[in-house]
């Protein structure tokens, strides 16, 4: 008995010195370099933003906020790194609504939940997906779109960077809003779905404003129609869905930051002061602006419940357009 009363109160003072150890831990946060996973490939648009958060985070916090790109599979990998990372705000994650909710909705199985792996902290930018044209299809607006489309079913496909992504799924709401249909054309990524378009491989493909925005200025390629709720400030001629006669659509692409679950209350605290007042700094606004993306910032509460809302549209649009990935 007496070792036995012994050894309870050596697990008492053990998990005492533990949990003196968390809090001091979450008081002196942070205290080291912070490792800031962007789960897209160096160089790209994603790892831009996620380079520019990571500098404006780190001014903040007073620590160097290091990015490590952990690219492959649509986000997962990177995504699954840190969902399985030890939750004490030294490794973060910075990704687009695809891993949150895009993901989920055609994926049985994933390394992570969306709803319970993470601890939201912010979303930072958002910009809109935009219907293209190649300049030589005689279409300049979604009406015009709809009967050409009716006329000649089969004539018409629009390239994606990728089934299951959010270009892909952008396409189908425009479809399903408009009641047509197109044949996708997959890519592999933005950039060769934008060559082809470029070069009238296809007559009309879905893609961010931040990567049409270019090439419509230089004549290129055609604004058609933006799925967000209202104009993209970029692109400020080009109408809404809902405003080209089809039924409203509002989707959107944004980046946002999350910590795997379990964070302690102070630690969640910092950063979500922290991520609330980068855009201070008007040099990083400008900075997300030259690159097409609406420096937006919202609250981890209002993180969480656009992962909720957006999952629902994405598995519902899923099920509707069938698609999956095995």
């Amino acid at each position: 008995m007496k070792r036995y009363c012994v050894g309870i109160l050596q697990g008492v003072v053990l998990g005492a010195l533990l949990l003196n150890a968390g809090v001091a831990l979450a008081k002196d946060y942070p205290s080291r370099p912070i490792t800031l996973v962007v789960p897209y490939p160096a160089g790209g648009g994603g790892d831009t933003l996620g380079r520019l958060i990571a500098k404006g985070l780190g001014d903040q916090l007073g620590v160097s906020v290091i990015v490590e790109n952990k690219a492959g599979a649509g986000t997962i990998i990177g995504a699954g790194y840190v969902a399985h990372a030890a939750p004490n705000g030294y490794t973060l994650l910075v990704s687009s609504g695809s891993t949150f909710t895009v993901n989920p909705a055609i994926h049985d199985k994933l390394p992570y939940d969306s709803s319970k792996s993470f601890e939201p902290v912010g979303i930072f930018g958002r910009t809109a997906l935009i219907l293209l044209a190649n300049p030589k299809v005689p279409v300049n607006n979604l009406k015009e779109l709809v009967v050409a489309v009716k006329a000649t079913p089969d004539k018409y496909s629009f390239g994606t960077f990728g089934t299951g992504t959010t270009s892909h799924f952008a396409g189908e709401l425009i479809m399903n809003a408009c009641g047509i249909t197109m044949q996708q054309v997959p890519y592999k990524g933005s950039s060769p779905e934008m060559s082809d378009l470029i070069g009238g491989q296809i007559p009309f493909s879905v893609d961010t404003v931040s990567a049409a925005l270019p090439q419509i200025k230089a004549g290129k390629v055609k604004g058609i129609a933006v799925t967000s709720g209202k104009r993209s400030p970029f692109l400020p001629d080009v109408p809404t869905v809902g405003e080209s006669g089809c039924a409203p659509t509002n989707m959107d692409t944004w980046i946002a930051m999350v910590a795997p679950k379990g964070l302690p209350a102070d630690v969640k605290a910092r950063l979500d002061t922290a991520a609330s007042k980068i855009f201070d700094d008007p040099g990083l606004r400008s900075k997300f602006l030259a690159v097409g993306t609406e420096p937006a910032y919202s609250s981890s509460a209002q993180l969480a419940e656009l992962i909720k809302s957006e999952s629902l549209q994405m598995k519902d649009l899923a099920k509707k357009a069938h698609i999956k990935v095995e």
